[in-house]
C-alpha cells in the first residue's frame, strides 16, 4: 500500500458517506496521512464537509444517485459512517471490484439495520442476546412483547443514536411506542424489534481494530473498555478504562473478535456488550467508530478515528491507553440555525479539558453540538470536570431569525 498526494493524478482517495461529527474526526484522520477526501451527507455544510477536499449532499438511500457520484469521484474506499445507505448498491459495487468498501459492504449491509446483525449474531454465531423477537404492526408488537414479557425495549430496525427508541412497562404503552418507532428511525421500515430488558450491572463499547500486522495479516486488536450512560439510547457520558473483571474482559473481547471477525475486513467496529458480574451478552456492533468512543481523543495515544484511518489504508496501529478519562455529551438546548457558544473560555480553564464543537448548522434541543473531554489521575475526577465543562458550554442564538 502506497499513498499518493491529494488534488494530485496520485492520490489515494477516500469517500465518506456520512459526514456527521464522527466523520469529520475520520476525515482529519485521513488529511493528516496525505489522503484526498471526498464527504457526502444529507444536508450542507455538515460537520465533515467543512474539512474535507470536495463535499457533496444527496439521498445516500437512493441507489441511482450514490452509485452515479462513486462513479463520478472514482474513490478507491468508500467508507460508510452512518446506516442509511443503499447497501444493496455497494454490494454490487465491491464485487466489481471498482471499490473497497470499509470494513466491507457485507458488514454495511449487515448492519445497516438491527435484525441482520441480531441474527447473525444470535442465530449464526450463537452468541448470548437478549431475547427478542421482530414486529410488522403493532399487532405484531403487542403478541410479541407479551411474549417475551414487560419491560421490553422497542427500536426501529433502522435508526441510531437511540432514534425512535422507547421503554415499555407494560401493555399500556405499546401503542405509543409503536408510533415513536415508526416516526423516529432513519428510514421508516415499518418494522420493529423487541427486547427483553436484561438485569445487567453495566454496559461497555469494545472498540476493537482489525488492522494488518508486519507480516501483511490481519490481526484483531482490542482498546481499553469504554464504559458509558445512555439515555433513551443516546449516550450522555462515556469514560475509559471501565474497571471489568479478568474473566469479563476476556469473555467481551471474545464475543467481540467471533462478531467482528465474521464481518470481516479491515477497520475499527464499535461492539456494544451488558455485562453482569462475568456474564457477557452482545447487544450491538458499528463497523466504524463509535460515539462513545469520542473519549479515546483525550485518552489513547491513537484515538479512535485514527486507528480507522490506518486500519483503512493498511498501516499499523496502537491500541495503547495514556491516562484514564471522560466525555460529556454538550447538547444544543435551542432551536435555532444561528447558533453561537458561550461558556467556552471557562471550560477550557479546568487543567485536563478540552471541548470539541462539531460545527452543526443547526442546533436542536436535544442535538450533541459537542463533546467536553477530560483527563485526571482517576475517573471520577475526569468525570466530574467532563460534565462541568460540558454544563459550562451554552449554546444560544445571538441573531434572531
Amino acid at each position: 500500500m502506497h499513498i499518493g498526494t491529494p488534488l494530485s493524478p496520485t492520490a489515494t482517495r477516500v469517500m465518506l458517506l456520512g459526514a456527521g461529527e464522527l466523520g469529520k474526526e475520520v476525515v482529519i484522520a485521513l488529511q493528516r496521512l496525505g489522503v484526498e477526501v471526498t464527504a457526502v451527507d444529507r444536508y450542507e455544510n455538515a460537520p465533515g464537509h467543512q474539512v474535507a477536499h470536495r463535499a457533496h449532499v444527496i439521498a445516500m438511500n437512493d441507489p441511482t444517485a450514490l452509485r452515479a457520484l462513486i462513479e463520478a469521484e472514482q474513490p478507491h474506499f468508500i467508507v460508510p459512517e452512518i446506516e442509511a445507505i443503499a447497501t444493496e448498491e455497494l454490494l454490487k459495487i465491491e464485487a466489481e471490484g471498482s471499490a473497497t468498501v470499509i470494513p466491507t459492504a457485507r458488514a454495511a449491509h449487515l448492519t445497516m439495520n438491527r435484525e441482520g446483525i441480531r441474527r447473525l449474531a444470535a442465530e449464526t454465531l450463537g452468541l448470548p442476546t437478549s431475547p427478542y423477537a421482530f414486529a410488522d404492526s403493532l399487532a405484531e408488537l403487542e403478541t410479541a412483547a407479551a411474549t417475551i414479557g414487560y419491560p421490553v425495549i422497542v427500536k426501529p430496525v433502522m435508526s441510531s443514536s437511540g432514534k425512535g427508541q422507547s421503554r415499555v412497562d407494560s401493555a399500556a404503552g405499546i401503542a405509543a411506542a409503536w408510533e415513536v418507532a415508526c416516526t423516529g428511525g432513519r428510514v421508516d421500515k415499518g418494522r420493529v424489534i423487541v427486547e427483553g430488558v436484561i438485569d445487567f450491572d453495566y454496559e461497555i463499547t469494545l472498540l476493537t481494530v482489525r488492522a494488518l500486522n508486519a507480516w501483511d495479516e490481519i490481526e484483531t486488536r482490542f482498546c481499553a473498555p469504554v464504559g458509558h450512560i445512555q439515555v433513551k439510547g443516546d449516550y450522555v457520558e462515556s469514560w475509559q478504562p471501565h474497571p471489568m473483571s479478568d474473566a469479563a474482559l476476556t469473555r467481551a473481547q471474545e464475543i467481540a473478535a467471533r462478531v467482528t471477525g465474521n464481518l470481516g475486513g479491515r477497520g475499527l467496529f464499535g461492539v456494544e456488550l451488558f455485562v453482569k458480574g462475568d456474564q457477557v451478552w452482545f447487544s450491538e456492533v458499528s463497523p466504524r467508530p463509535h460515539d462513545t468512543g469520542m473519549v479515546t481523543m483525550a485518552t489513547q495515544r491513537q484515538n479512535e478515528f485514527e486507528l480507522h484511518a490506518r486500519a483503512i489504508l493498511g498501516l499499523p496501529v496502537d491500541t495503547s491507553l495514556r491516562e484514564p478519562g471522560a466525555s460529556a455529551v454538550i447538547y444544543g438546548g435551542i432551536d435555532s440555525r444561528r447558533v453561537a457558544y458561550a461558556g467556552v473560555a471557562e471550560a477550557l480553564a479546568e487543567p485536563g479539558v478540552d471541548v470539541r464543537l462539531f460545527g452543526k448548522p443547526e442546533s436542536f434541543t436535544r442535538r450533541r453540538m459537542g463533546v467536553a473531554l477530560a483527563t485526571a489521575a482517576t475517573l471520577e475526577e475526569a468525570r466530574a470536570h467532563a460534565r462541568t465543562a460540558a454544563a459550562t458550554v451554552l449554546p444560544f442564538a445571538p441573531i434572531p431569525e
